[in-house]
């Protein structure tokens, strides 16, 4: 893969005899929507620091959008914007002044366009009514929605973003969801880590799974997820009759501790075909359905814990 938005190889992060992020060989697509997933402590957070050289590796190699990372980063970091560990703003401001605080900052920020640039950023995250609102009065979610617009001040090329839906109610969640589709549809790379599958799933292309530091899984969301194995689940008073029907049509089935009858189902198999033969033999039917993994299902897999990832 040759065309990507972001790459690593090797890169690992020692706190003295502490690994924090062990060795990873990152991939992340342009245009992709990389969703990145870990449990607590999993080295999740440190890899993204390691990305935007907010920390420095222990050893290993960083690229971003092409270029060679810490040593790239007055040519890159103009291109990327991040919201890292919950963003930081002077409480006693307004969502804009403090927008207009953080663009003066940037050496590359044109100030004859700030204004409108601050105004799109904050409409693009739904905050136009709280203009005048200082932020200590913000809440959490509100807060979430303003770091991002702080990344969206400038186009970017790569947008990082850790938990964006932290906070957020469930409208909230949506906006932000219905944002991140339309950065990507404009073009925008994004990473986004977040404790919320159900909304990985929704909006990420690709997936990569931390586990204490290393990098256990990676790839498309139908490889990890969506794509996974396939489950034929019987519902039948008569499981040795059910088995044995089975059986006879190549599959190997089992028990289960529900009281139905299971067995791994191999692509092209045709249900349909399958309830006539179980209905010839005289096996009453319940209910027969096809279950497949989902990314919860190979999550708990890859990492052996649940996925409260929030680290």
């Amino acid at each position: 893969m040759t065309d990507l938005a972001v790459r690593t190889s090797g890169l690992t992060k020692r706190y003295g005899q502490q690994v924090a992020v062990d060795g990873i060989d990152l991939a992340v697509p342009s245009g992709a929507v990389y969703g990145f997933l870990g449990p607590n402590g999993s080295g999740k957070t440190s890899t993204i620091r390691l990305l935007l050289g907010l920390a420095a590796p222990t050893s290993g190699e960083v690229e971003l959008l092409g270029s060679p990372m810490p040593s790239g980063w007055r040519r890159v970091l103009p291109r990327v914007g991040a919201l890292v560990e919950g963003p930081a703003f002077y409480p006693w401001m307004s969502g804009p002044a403090n927008l207009a605080r953080l663009d003066a900052a940037d050496r590359d920020a044109d100030a004859r366009t700030r204004r409108t640039r601050i105004a799109d950023a904050v409409e693009r995250v739904g905050l136009t009514g709280a203009g005048s609102k200082r932020v200590g009065a913000y809440s959490l979610g509100m807060r979430q929605r303003l770091g991002i617009a702080g990344a969206l001040l400038r186009p970017r090329d790569l947008l990082v973003l850790d938990e964006p839906t932290n906070g957020l109610d469930p409208q909230g969640t949506r906006e932000v969801r219905s944002l991140v589709r339309s950065l990507a549809a404009d073009g925008t790379t994004l990473v986004v880590s977040s404790h919320l599958l159900a909304e990985i799933e929704q909006v990420c292309s690709h997936v990569g799974v931390m586990s204490a530091g290393r990098l256990v899984a990676q790839g498309t969301l139908a490889e990890l997820g969506a794509g996974g194995a396939a489950t034929l689940v019987l519902r039948t008073p008569d499981h040795a009759g059910g088995a044995r029907v089975l059986a006879g049509a190549g599959l190997v089935p089992e028990r289960a501790e529900d009281g139905t009858v299971r067995a791994p189902l191999p692509e092209g198999t045709r249900t349909d075909v399958l309830v006539v033969r179980l209905v010839t033999a005289g096996v009453p039917v319940e209910g027969l359905e096809v279950r497949r993994d989902t990314l919860e299902d190979r999550f708990v897999a890859l990492t052996g814990e649940g996925f409260e990832v929030v680290a």
